[in-house]
């Protein structure tokens, strides 16, 4: 006599399968969602840091004659496909909250730097001072 045994196939069933599908485009789907916000955070980080480094150079430009003059400088440039707008205001520094006396040789240099984003505009403000070296007789 042959020995008969029960065999059982183990299968998935086409439900099991629909549900495991699901369950991975919910979990794709959210990992994308992040991966859109990492590409979006990124492209705002370099937006500001290339907003940075015009605003310092345009501080550089202005201080570099030594003491510059008062006065107002303005433009735009193009980078990496976008517009930056930028302002510089140079002034005579002026202490706050102080009358007892007025600062000589002192100028405040402010740089403002302007672009798009996000249907809005965002603004990039630096300022430094310069001190004049030149000796008063």
């Amino acid at each position: 006599m042959k020995d008969r045994r029960s065999t059982t196939q183990s299968a998935f069933t086409f439900i099991e399968v629909l549900v495991a599908l699901a369950i991975a485009a919910i979990a794709l789907l959210g990992l994308l969602r992040l991966h859109l916000l990492s590409m979006t955070s990124a492209d705002a980080a370099q937006a500001t840091t290339a907003a940075a480094f015009l605003a310092q150079e345009k501080i550089a430009e202005a201080s570099a004659s030594g003491y510059p003059d008062p006065g107002t400088k303005s433009g735009s440039v193009e980078q990496n496909g976008r517009r930056f707008a930028w302002r510089v205001e140079i002034s005579n520094a002026q202490p706050q909250n102080t009358r007892e006396f007025t600062l000589t040789g002192l100028r405040q240099i402010r740089a403002f730097v302007t672009w798009e984003r996000g249907g809005g505009q965002k603004t990039l403000e630096m300022t430094t001072y310069v001190a004049d070296r030149r000796i008063h007789e």
